[in-house]
């Protein structure tokens, strides 16, 4: 007798056997990591990780360096977000950093203020023009135009010309880290509006994150959009012949995340009250890398925001926890690099499991 396979919420299981979700597994590797540190810091150094062990502060947790982690991790998470959508759609997107500060660049422009202690602002790129002082609105609008025309261009390249996407995106990535240096022929931009500095204040950046990988779980979850995104992922061509528009949904993945992008310049600009050329350097793979830890295939068709922002967490407790651990600052980069091959090597492991039992 055939055995009934049913699925509910990610947890796969027919009549005989049940399956965690991947999710569950990341998380687990979380708590894992966190008792490493735990168990470490309290061995060695004689001091905890997750725990207050000052007799002056009367809380469980060390509060502080749980909001570091998560503050460490939400900007670039925004990013990941889209990049998540990017790669269970079957691509790749390495223009997300670069975006991030071209973004950067020209919003923070258009948030200055006209005089600083009473003096015309001697950073002020357009006070000439009079515009200075601007609604918040408008740098908010201006940056999403940003991320919208770079995710455009990236989507119609590898949707209509067939450019691979790590060409299509590597090529988008060196015009707008070139766009940056232009824009102000690489001297930074500052001194913004209070309006526009609240966005990046305390923990907005991580109310933000939340909200977005909120919404965009349940979006992947419950619309169209979301089934498209898995099918074209899975079996492009299959989708195809089952009336999806491939073409429009390749571009409109790409336009998502480049928004996404950009409201994380947004977000990084406001919280450092300037716009540098480099910001943003990097943001790429380490958005890609959180995705990857979370679960997401990079042949695309699986994954969750859900894994993601596990992995976010991850990246950020490694961090901290280098920190904690008093290590160099390159460590962390050769452990996220040993982390990273690891996650890819553990899902081509799942999918060839997963296609010896097919």
């Amino acid at each position: 007798m055939a055995q009934t396979t049913h699925g509910v919420g990610g947890l796969s299981y027919d009549a005989n056997k049940r399956t965690w979700p991947a999710e569950f597994n990341v998380f687990l590797a979380l708590i894992i990591l966190v008792g490493a540190f735990e168990l470490i810091g309290r061995v060695f150094l004689g001091d905890s990780f997750l725990f207050n062990t000052r007799a002056n502060v009367h809380t469980i947790f060390n509060e502080a360096r749980l909001q570091i982690i998560i503050l460490q991790v939400s900007i670039v998470g925004i990013i990941a977000i889209g990049v998540t959508q990017v790669i269970i759609s079957g691509g790749i997107d390495l223009s997300s950093g670069s975006v991030v500060g071209a973004t950067a660049m020209i919003a923070m422009s258009f948030a200055q203020v006209a005089t600083v202690n009473g003096n015309p602002n001697p950073k002020a790129m357009f006070i000439a023009q009079g515009w200075t002082d601007l609604p918040v609105i408008v740098p908010v609008l201006v940056a999403i135009g940003c991320g919208l025309l770079a995710g455009l261009i990236n989507g119609t390249l590898v949707a209509y010309t067939r450019i691979p996407p790590f060409i299509a995106t590597l090529g988008m990535m060196v015009t707008a880290r070139g766009v940056a240096k232009w824009w102000s022929k690489g001297q930074p931009i500052s001194f913004p509006t209070e309006s526009f500095a609240a966005i990046g204040k305390g923990l907005m950046p991580v109310i933000i994150f939340i909200s977005l990988a909120i919404l965009f779980q349940l979006i992947l979850s419950y619309t169209r959009y979301g089934k498209h995104c898995y099918a074209i992922g899975s079996n492009e061509d299959a989708a195809r012949m089952s009336g999806i528009n491939v073409q429009n949904h390749k571009i409109l993945v790409f336009v998502i995340a480049g928004i996404l992008a950009s409201l994380a310049a947004v977000v990084l600009s406001s919280k450092n009250l300037t716009a540098q050329a480099g910001m943003g350097v990097m943001y790429e793979l380490d958005a890609i890398a959180m995705a990857v830890i979370g679960g997401v295939s990079l042949s695309g068709g699986r994954g969750s925001i859900i894994g993601t922002v596990i992995g976010a967490l991850i990246f950020g407790v490694i961090i901290s926890g280098f920190t904690f651990l008093r290590l160099d600052a390159y460590y962390q980069e050769m452990v996220k690099g040993v982390i990273i091959i690891g996650a890819v090597v553990l899902d081509q492991w799942r999918q060839r499991l997963r296609a010896m039992r097919a």
